[in-house]
């Protein structure tokens, strides 16, 4: 058995930053279920990113979604879409597989999930912890970020897995919820989504307060009022931008 890559290939961090992409990392999904490659090997790995979120339009969604942030909810997507499917069709050039996740796409309508959680990989990468609000929340951007991930079975180095919340004792997203739907749990990976998002009570009152926007699958209200969010603002006035 071939000992693990130990650096990342510079065909690929060339890309990554000629992309703009400067948060990001490889994760070991072994043991997880992940989608199948051409061979019907479930992929072993998936390198995740993040795309930072306009932090202006994040800001005013403190007490519900507005067309500004639909609009960036699908700019940001689009953007992610498209980098993925590149970034894929640059690892098969390569000879490996590779297989792209589609943001914010609901495979599964019963269970309100999509084909794999974007989180888990980028948590396993080690680009952040899961908030009491059910997101990826970054030291640099909060959880005003999406997330992008492509399934491949290019042997990288992995990331440190992210194994503990950082949100000490803040309950913001949870006070700030107009639907009720988070428990206040405190993330650790082991902890089922159930113990932290009431899924159906979100989908409920988006589906019911805010159908204007993507038939009610945005409200984006918890990740608005997070603190490591917000003070991307204060850093913003700070230097006059």
């Amino acid at each position: 058995m071939p000992a693990p890559s130990t650096s990342f290939p510079a065909w690929l961090t060339q890309w990554l930053h000629v992309q703009n992409i400067v948060h990001w990392g490889a994760a070991d999904l072994r043991g997880f279920s992940t989608p199948r490659d051409a061979a019907g090997r479930e992929f072993p790995g998936a390198i995740s990113w993040v795309v930072p979120v306009n932090p202006r339009v994040m800001a005013q969604v403190q007490h519900g979604p507005t067309q500004a942030y639909a609009a960036e909810y699908d700019r940001v997507n689009l953007q992610i879409n498209e980098l993925a499917e590149r970034l894929a069709a640059v690892l098969r050039d390569r000879g490996f597989q590779a297989q792209p996740l589609a943001a914010s796409v609901r495979s599964d309508p019963v269970n309100i999930r999509g084909d794999f959680p974007h989180k888990t990989a980028a948590t396993r990468a080690g680009l952040g912890w899961i908030g009491r609000h059910c997101q990826l929340v970054t030291f640099k951007w909060g959880s005003w970020v999406r997330l992008g991930t492509v399934f491949t079975d290019l042997d990288l180095p992995t990331g440190r897995p992210v194994q503990r919340s950082f949100c000490g004792r803040c309950r913001r997203c949870v006070e700030a919820c107009p639907a009720g739907a988070l428990t206040g749990a405190r993330w650790s990976p082991d902890l089922p989504r159930e113990n932290i998002l009431d899924v159906r009570a979100c989908d409920h009152w988006k589906k019911e307060n805010y159908r204007q926007y993507h038939e009610g699958h945005v409200c984006g209200i918890c990740s608005a009022v997070c603190p490591f969010g917000l003070k991307l603002l204060k850093k913003s006035a700070g230097t006059g931008g």
